[in-house]
């Protein structure tokens, strides 16, 4: 018998479809921005929508939090809202797999670089075609290829920024604020669990050097 609180009971259940979910509205959004086809991948992005808005409302309902829900679980609520961030639903798929015989398969130090990596490579992709998406056609763009849209946002992820390739759009320059706060994170989170780790490693060096 399952003693897990409702809320929990449904993430469980739904943690697979809403990566699924979240896979197809990436793929959907990459086909409308890249080589438009129709009305179908707008109906799989929407879809994909319909199911984050349903889970998020089943969870707010279940958890009995009122409105103190949206402010706790602030992430889920800003991936409902920004397109852009639903991809990272695939994350906590990753997540459920490390945790599927009760505990992290991974040490905390390498489960942080390695969701950090996920992490940066799904909204670097979704963030270019975002930005392209915006800045191809535009009077006084310098972003003409999709090309050119991936190599602006691994500058931008990586904190560089070149300056050969900027938005000159306002929603592009929009974008371009939040990958660059999203790039701040992700490479300090990265960098802080990897100095985190060296310095456990050289402690227990000295630990186990013997005196004298």
């Amino acid at each position: 018998m399952d003693d897990s609180p409702p809320q929990t009971t449904w993430e469980q259940r739904t943690e697979v479809p809403l990566a699924v979910a979240s896979l197809a509205f990436l793929a959907s959004y990459a086909v409308q921005v890249l080589a438009p086809h129709g009305v179908l991948p707008v109906t799989v992005m929407c879809g994909a929508w319909a199911l984050f808005a349903l889970d998020y409302a089943v969870r707010w309902r279940l958890s009995g939090q009122g409105p103190g829900f949206v402010r706790r679980q602030w992430l889920d609520t800003l991936v409902v809202v920004l397109p852009l961030l639903r991809p990272l639903r695939i994350v906590r798929l990753y997540e459920a797999v490390q945790r599927r015989h009760g505990h992290p398969r991974l040490p905390l130090h390498a489960r942080v670089i390695t969701y950090a990596g996920i992490s940066t490579g799904l909204l670097g992709f979704a963030g270019a075609l975002a930005v392209y998406q915006q800045e191809r056609g535009a009077p006084g763009a310098s972003m003409r290829t999709f090309g050119d849209a991936v190599w602006w946002t691994c500058s931008t992820l990586a904190t560089v920024g070149y300056g050969d390739i900027a938005p000159v759009t306002p929603v592009g320059r929009l974008i371009a604020v939040g990958m660059m706060a999203c790039g701040l994170a992700l490479l300090g989170a990265v960098t802080g669990s990897f100095s985190s780790w060296l310095i456990q490693v050289f402690s227990r060096q000295d630990d186990e050097r013997p005196p004298g």
